[in-house]
């Protein structure tokens, strides 16, 4: 499994604000900087007041002098403004991630992932924030489903961000994966929940299901390494392996049979990262895909020159990918999960 090396970015005495920073990807965030840099300051910015009480008795602040816990919600732009005074750099996490809430709460989903990514924005720039790295989601390409087509949304917000902010102003990017591995929103925690309370068979939507899969750390590790190379609007997605969804549940209970349940509403057979209208900005790395803004050509040489191009064409799909976790290897990533 790929390893994102985020130890040459530079954060010591860096004023660093993550929005959604108690949720799963915050946290972990936020442990992985205490213990590897020592930011300036360091602010957990959400709205829920038990989450921010639990983590600070794991991460007290007599012990991490850095650390700022802050009540505030990513819609309300004064409240960001104030947050992000003295901040360098933000990485932007809080949304409504479940996908059939986003269904029943459509205008719910539009205020946090959409207007609260312009409110973001906004803030950054008034702030005079130097980077802003928001986390996206493979749903959002081709989206199917609300909560796919807000995150297309603000990452289209993000990339006209610099545009905002002026040639000298805060630089945005996008950074988008797939499953996280034994995160809340994925489907092991389901089969393991059935699996320990003793069912007799594992629900499966479609034998030929297929996600993208990363662990939560990798996820960590790779918005931290798009920090030093970003120049502004891009977005940047990992080469990261596939794992059929029947495959995944046999891995976890080789001996349970499986029944077949039918894909749910606004749900993909496949997963894609980029789609094919995207190839003809789209540059590979050695460990990640780079889609380049339309921009880049018209106002400024691109930031990767020496990247080559992928062909026109191109799409990184969850079927079609080169890459596949077998048995054992997924079984690697759910102990480090």
């Amino acid at each position: 499994m790929r390893n994102f090396n985020s130890s040459v970015v530079e954060l010591d005495e860096k004023g660093i604000l993550i929005t959604g920073g108690t949720g799963s990807f915050g946290r972990r965030l936020v442990e992985t900087l205490v213990a590897r840099h020592a930011p300036r300051r360091l602010v957990v910015f959400s709205r829920d007041e038990f989450k921010q009480v639990e983590m600070e008795r794991c991460l007290p602040l007599r012990e991490h002098r850095s650390l700022r816990y802050f009540i505030g919600d990513v819609r309300d732009r004064d409240r960001l403004r104030i947050a992000m005074r003295g901040i360098d750099i933000v990485i932007h996490a809080a949304a409504l991630k479940h996908v059939p809430t986003a269904e029943y709460n459509p205008i719910e989903c539009i205020h946090t992932n959409v207007l609260g990514a312009e409110n973001v924005i906004q803030a950054s720039i008034d702030a005079g924030v130097e980077k802003v790295v928001a986390l996206s989601t493979d749903k959002a390409a081709s989206p199917i489903n609300l909560y796919g087509a807000s995150k297309l949304a603000a990452d289209k917000l993000f990339i006209a961000g610099n545009a905002l902010a002026g040639h000298e102003g805060t630089r945005f990017s996008v950074a988008r994966y797939g499953n996280v591995v034994g995160s809340r929103g994925s489907v092991i925690p389901l089969f393991r929940r059935l699996i320990a309370e003793g069912a007799t068979e594992l629900p499966v939507t479609d034998p030929r299901m297929t996600r993208f899969w990363i662990t939560l750390q990798q996820g960590v590790d790779f918005v931290l390494s798009c920090l030093p190379m970003m120049a502004g609007g891009e977005i940047f997605v990992p080469k990261i392996p596939s794992m059929r969804i029947a495959d995944l549940a046999r891995c976890l209970a080789p001996d349970l049979p499986q029944r077949t349940i039918g894909i749910r509403p606004g749900e993909k057979l496949h997963e894609l990262m980029i789609a094919e209208d995207d190839s003809r900005t789209t540059a590979v790395l050695d460990d990640r895909y780079v889609i380049e803004p339309p921009f880049v050509r018209a106002l400024r040489p691109s930031a990767f020159p020496d990247a080559e191009p992928v062909p026109e064409g191109f799409r990184y799909a969850s079927d079609t990918n080169d890459e596949w976790l077998d048995p054992c290897r997924m079984q690697e990533l759910l102990r480090q999960a």
